[in-house]
């Protein structure tokens, strides 16, 4: 029986080059890897024209569509993204020294609805003790005027006060201005490091993100991935083969990572981060499946009802389809 040709639009992240390059084949799939390393392209063209049989996906977008019943794609507990997020916190010093003085402020975010401003948006009201609702959020293209792609966003279910960026400048020139006070979300401002007066929130993040998976078991899931609808109703068997042969990859990019005698990557003390991680992860910083990541995706689906996304919790088993090892 001929495999069924399938395409598969993601990242050519260090965890799925394995098979980007063929090295390791989904049983029963003729996979054709699409390299695409810009994810809200990704994200546009498959919840508006669904031009791909599988591809890398937003969370929050993902979880959206799932709680209005407008899904036309399952996803599998592969997480092709996931990101601290204290580091991308960015304020202009004049206004904003101190968490305390984020209350009240114009936000930068480049699209409220982001997987990653949820995520800081959680981690402002949670451990900062913030209240959201004081806050202007205004919305667009952080290093770039105009807006952040052409996402299909689902309709908002609570009040925020959400302006667009129609100034004709992007975010990280409005932060250094002080027309805004901070930006949150993924990508970080050209301002910064450029502009005296543009700075982290948190100069020591790393240490506060460590000390926050201590405290919470949070490691901040961005992407997942799903497939095509009728793909899977036509095929439910490559929900398991797409998901071993992703676990595979990411095996082998750990198992080439930890190779010390060759450095895999330009990162002249790599073993030594290598035994951080493992000290502080247990071994498996990358998790695949949901009890692993049950105490992320839980706090994503809170964030969510929290901040108006989502109406009610999702269980998060009903998110995945099923797999078979």
């Amino acid at each position: 029986m001929p495999a069924l040709p399938m395409t598969f639009a993601c990242g050519l992240y260090d965890r799925m080059l394995a098979l980007q390059t063929g090295e390791i084949k989904p049983d029963g799939i003729d996979l054709n890897f699409l390299v695409m390393d810009n994810p809200r392209e990704i994200f546009d063209r498959m919840s508006s024209r669904l031009e791909f049989d599988a591809c890398e996906m937003s969370a929050s977008e993902f979880i959206s569509r799932f709680a209005a019943k407008k899904l036309p794609f399952v996803a599998l507990p592969v997480f092709a993204s996931r990101v601290f997020r204290h580091g991308f916190i960015v304020v202009n010093r004049k206004f904003v020294a101190s968490p305390k003085d984020l209350p009240g402020k114009r936000i930068g975010v480049p699209l409220y609805t982001q997987t990653a401003a949820i995520f800081v948006r959680g981690l402002m009201q949670h451990d900062l003790g913030i209240d959201l609702s004081t806050i202007e959020w205004v919305q667009g293209a952080v290093n770039e005027p105009g807006g952040y792609g052409n996402p299909a966003v689902m309709p908002l279910l609570g009040p925020a006060k959400i302006t667009p960026n129609r100034s004709g400048k992007s975010l990280s020139d409005l932060l250094a201005a002080g027309e805004i006070q901070a930006i949150i979300g993924s990508n970080l401002p050209r301002a910064l490091n450029r502009h005296p007066d543009v700075m982290r929130l948190f100069p020591d993040f790393r240490a506060r993100e460590q000390d926050y998976f201590r405290r919470t078991r949070i490691f901040p899931i961005m992407h997942l991935i799903v497939i095509r609808n009728d793909v899977y109703e036509r095929h439910p068997f490559v929900a398991t083969s797409l998901y071993n042969a992703l676990c595979a990859a990411k095996d082998r990019a750990w198992e080439k990572m930890r190779n010390s005698g060759t450095l895999r990557y330009m990162l002249p003390w790599l073993p030594d981060h290598v035994a951080e991680i493992d000290a502080l992860f247990g071994g498996d910083c990358w998790p695949y499946g949901v009890e692993p990541n049950r105490p992320t995706l839980e706090a994503l689906v809170t964030y969510m009802v929290e901040q108006g996304l989502i109406a009610a919790p999702i269980p998060i088993e009903k998110l995945f389809v099923p797999t078979y090892g």
